[in-house]
């Protein structure tokens, strides 16, 4: 059995990280409102760090905005292509590493801390534990912290209605229909109440829980899918008034749980 680290470094080392979120509608969606949410929280002053940057299309973009960006990231494959793209920006510090052992920061060192990978590929309780708390240990009182997770309803949708249902039902559910969590998976995906109630004791203010992609994952599958670059543009900034909706949460592929340490 492989271990965390090498299944995910095989994924992503075989895996188009580098234009996930700008080949498709669903892609270029997830950024446009995940970057939308950083502004809101991030001053010009922040000191920001990214916790699972992949190849780094939100430390770059943030950096050449002028932040002060530490990108930690697991995958050797997408740590390379990150500091190849980041070359010649001084302001942009990456580093290989685990979400579970940010030990080279020092406590309350961040404004703004993204964990924008780390909680699809953890399973044990004390490993995701292990993981908010290294978050919440590096950023600073009143900090702001993004926790990016994927709903499990959307992982069903997008993945299981092509003639494949009872193999998804069976990956993701019990049969009396509890949410399995466990390392084969790759990928793991939570109710979003349950991702919510990981924070019950931790030291956080709660300010909202918003959906990033809505159902776009699911529907840019078809064959007549299609999308001009004007009604995009609008659909953008719909979805963006609606992100927080809880009606529309349960249907939303990646979500970002948001929150203040005290």
């Amino acid at each position: 059995m492989s271990t965390r680290t090498e299944m995910i470094s095989r994924f992503y080392t075989g895996y188009d990280e580098e234009t996930r979120l700008d080949r498709t509608r669903r892609g270029q969606l997830e950024f446009f409102v995940t970057m939308d949410y950083i502004h809101r929280f991030a001053g010009k002053d922040s000191k920001i760090l990214e916790i699972g940057a992949g190849t780094g299309r939100y430390s770059i973009a943030l950096a050449k905005e002028g932040f002060d960006v530490t990108s930690v990231e697991l995958v050797e494959n997408n740590l390379n292509i990150l500091k190849k793209n980041s070359e010649g920006l001084k302001n942009i510090h990456a580093y290989q590493g685990d979400a579970l052992d940010l030990s080279r920061f020092s406590d309350e060192t961040f404004d703004v801390t993204l964990v924008f990978g780390p909680m699809y590929h953890l399973y044990e309780s004390g490993d995701v534990n292990k993981a908010i708390d290294e978050a919440l240990r590096v950023t600073k009182k009143n900090g702001i912290i993004l926790f990016a997770f994927i709903s499990v309803f959307a992982i069903m949708s997008a993945n299981y209605l092509y003639g494949n249902w009872a193999a998804g039902e069976e990956e993701n559910f019990t049969k009396d229909y509890k949410i399995r969590h466990f390392e084969e998976q790759l990928f793991t995906g939570y109710d979003i109440t349950e991702f919510e109630a990981l924070f019950k004791d931790k030291p956080v203010e709660h300010i909202t829980t918003a959906g990033v992609d809505w159902i776009l994952e699911a529907i840019q599958k078809r064959e007549d899918f299609s999308f001009s670059d004007e009604d995009f543009e609008k659909f953008k900034r719909w979805y963006l008034a609606f992100a927080e909706n809880r009606e529309m949460l349960g249907a939303t592929n990646h979500l970002l749980y948001i929150c203040r340490r005290r």
